[in-house]
């Protein structure tokens, strides 16, 4: 078996989780488990009143990784500001697509989800599924944002939605 990099997050770091988002790292803790002992990151996600135990050495393999620098959040808005890429294959093909996208962790991936989904009012109306999966990448885009802006979700969603809203202008 071999060890993966182990990866040096601190308490009351905030790190993100591919599949859950933004978290905020409460503790480091040894666990005994089927007889052996594992180093765990606990990881807070406030907003889902959730708690996830990563193994330190398995972080790495699992995408556990550091908030985004200021400037992969100026290129996610960027991204926002393009013009809406719609493939013409089913959707069923296309929202496995995105959910893999919103699941990756990658904030420019995230951000065009976004971009692909964002409807304005003279657009017509989305089914469900695009909703939710709009929904799904809108709020992890802008919990990130607010996390690396150091500034609440609020402020971060009235900024995405300014990018969004200025790009159907």
């Amino acid at each position: 078996m071999s060890k993966s990099k182990k990866l040096d997050f601190k308490p009351n770091e905030y790190v993100v989780y591919p599949a859950h988002g933004v978290g905020k790292i409460v503790s480091v803790e040894e666990q005994e488990i089927a007889g052996v002992t594992l180093e765990l990151f606990v990881v807070s996600f406030e907003k889902d009143k959730m708690t996830l135990r990563v193994p330190t050495h398995k972080a790495t393999e699992i995408g556990l990784r550091s908030l985004s620098s200021p400037e992969t959040v100026s290129r996610a808005m960027s991204t926002l500001k393009g013009k809406a890429k719609v493939k013409r294959a089913m959707w069923s093909r296309r929202a496995q697509e995105y959910e893999q996208k919103i699941n990756s962790g990658d904030l420019i991936a995230i951000a065009e989800v976004v971009r692909d989904l964002h409807r304005n009012d003279e657009q017509r109306e989305q089914s469900y599924s695009e909703r939710q999966l709009y929904e799904a990448a809108l709020e992890r885009l802008t919990r990130e944002v607010a996390a690396v802006g150091g500034g609440d979700e609020d402020e971060a969603a009235k900024k995405v939605d300014a990018v969004l809203v200025s790009r159907a202008a």
